[in-house]
């Protein structure tokens, strides 16, 4: 078992043919995840070679679902093609749609969430992630697949390079999925999200939570871990040394005033229940405590 991916993913590219979708659609493939074609408007009819497979080409994912059966996607390319890539994807009814992309407008990120959430049929997950990974069964966006390998540990974080740590740090543990959630100001799937179906799936026994300063995520998190989750939880809050006021790598990470700093969301996710290490190294110690103990 796995969240949200499986080895019954059929995958497709959105802009496998730009240089980075191909680099990561090979990737990929190579991890033995299921791609089964690619979306570029304008270039249906192709064909493409990667890693000896000859992948077809839509102009739209409706045309892809229909001829592959598609049930996932993810999606590369500039930020200004994102938002046209993920509306396409969501009206084509998609249940799972990953948005790798970084620096899309905060319009056009809410534009596409607006239409999701109106939808009700797609799961995005990102913009600005690293993506997800059911390690052994599928692997989806650019997460790194031999850092780790399959396990009862459930990883949600803001982080992408946070995600590829704590998955090293545990990897003699191993991983149900880890899922990257990215850190924009608006997202698709949240920390609670990945909460609950951690909480839900039998062969997830544990869950590490990382979050960073700004906003509310991680006290929100912390509130539906104290009413829904019964399996034990560790954190992690990037940012304990940035200063106030001033913005820090993700653009949702912005502090103001008290509200949104590491030591808040520490001391909301402690009264949860939550053991929150100061590093991630400590952190992968708690859990590793939790687990042998």
């Amino acid at each position: 078992m796995a969240i949200f991916i499986n080895k019954e993913t059929r995958l497709l590219v959105q802009g496998m043919t730009g240089s980075e979708g191909t680099k990561h659609t090979g990737r990929m493939l190579k991890y033995g995840t299921n791609i089964v074609g690619g979306v570029t408007p304008g270039k249906g009819g192709q064909t493409v070679e990667i890693e000896g497979r000859n992948l077809p080409v839509f102009n739209t994912v409706a045309e892809a679902v229909a001829v592959t059966g598609a049930n996932a996607s993810v999606v590369f390319g500039p930020p200004k093609f994102a938002k046209d890539a993920v509306m396409d994807a969501i009206d084509a009814a998609l249940p799972l749609v990953v948005v790798i992309t970084e620096g899309i407008p905060v319009h056009d990120t809410a534009t596409f969430y607006a239409h999701a959430v109106a939808k009700g049929t797609t799961r995005l997950v990102g913009p600005n992630c690293p993506g997800l990974i059911s390690p052994g069964l599928s692997n989806i966006g650019i997460i790194p697949g031999d850092i780790t390998g399959p396990g009862r540990i459930g990883l949600v974080s803001k982080s992408g390079t946070l995600t590829y740590q704590m998955m090293y740090e545990l990897r003699d543990i191993g991983f149900s999925t880890a899922v990257g959630i990215g850190g924009d100001p608006i997202i698709g799937t949240t920390h609670i999200d990945c909460l609950k179906a951690f909480q839900d799936d039998p062969d997830t026994d544990a869950i590490v939570m990382i979050g960073e300063i700004g906003g509310d995520a991680e006290e929100r998190a912390a509130a539906f871990i104290a009413s829904y989750v019964t399996k034990p939880v560790v954190g992690y809050v990037a940012g304990f040394t940035a200063p106030e006021g001033k913005t820090m790598g993700h653009a949702g990470a912005i502090v103001s005033g008290s509200s949104g700093t590491a030591e808040a969301k520490k001391v909301a996710l402690e009264a949860a229940g939550v053991q929150v290490g100061k590093t991630p190294s400590e952190t992968a110690n708690l859990m590793r405590a939790i687990l042998n103990g």
